[in-house]
């Protein structure tokens, strides 16, 4: 991180523990947290943690929401973790890093593994807000509002399902099945509106990419 303010700077442990608290938090929180919320879990003065925030988004560990109703990880955060990971986790980062370069819509995964949904990896150039559908917030109280939350109900034989939204954007979601047909994960395409009158064709689009994660995802 830029050491640019002596009170942050990188050679005092009580700052960088800070920073990495504040980063914990929005892993744990997910996309949109505030800095105010941020400063009431962790207990950190909000002045402080408004300077850990700015600093963070300067360095690129954290992005601002379009909207500006909050935070969301960055690349750099994301790029540690690839780096890092086991080669599972590093093949799945490839494959939605190829559909993002690809495809222009917010690319996002979703894991559904014991029942609920868990994002797991979130297109950091198009950050979830209720305008994207796929806010998690808002899938979590209204499963319709989004193509993900519509996946554990689509029929076995659905290979993806459409949300229509609002705002002018809606969201395709394609299901990720091991070979007993459970529902073990979600790739959401959130795309304006007009692009989901040829929903075959955007999902002929991510077919192959979600069949190559569906071999690494359901691999023993």
């Amino acid at each position: 991180m830029n050491a640019g303010g002596a009170d942050l700077s990188g050679r005092q442990p009580h700052a960088v523990r800070s920073a990495l608290s504040v980063l914990e938090e929005i892993a744990r929180a997910g996309p949109g947290v505030t800095a105010q919320q941020i400063s009431a879990a962790l207990g950190i003065p909000r002045a402080t943690t408004y300077r850990i925030v700015n600093l963070l988004v300067q360095d690129e560990y954290l992005v601002r929401l379009p909207d500006l109703s909050g935070f969301a990880l960055g690349h750099r955060v994301a790029m540690l973790a690839s780096n890092a990971a086991p080669n599972r986790e590093r093949e799945t980062g490839e494959i939605l890093a190829g559909m993002r370069a690809r495809i222009r819509a917010g690319v996002h995964l979703a894991s559904f593994r014991e029942g609920r949904m868990q994002l797991v990896d979130v297109d950091p150039d198009f950050p979830l807000t209720p305008a994207s559908l796929a806010d998690p917030s808002r899938i979590a109280t209204e499963p319709g509002a989004a193509a993900l939350g519509l996946l554990p109900a689509a029929d076995i034989s659905e290979a993806y399902v459409v949300c229509d939204g609002q705002l002018g954007y809606g969201s395709l979601a394609a299901a990720v099945r091991d070979d007993a047909g459970v529902l073990v994960a979600g790739v959401a395409l959130a795309v304006p509106a007009p692009r989901l009158e040829d929903a075959a064709g955007l999902y002929t689009l991510v077919r192959e990419d979600v069949d190559r994660l569906r071999a690494v995802l359901t691999r023993p």
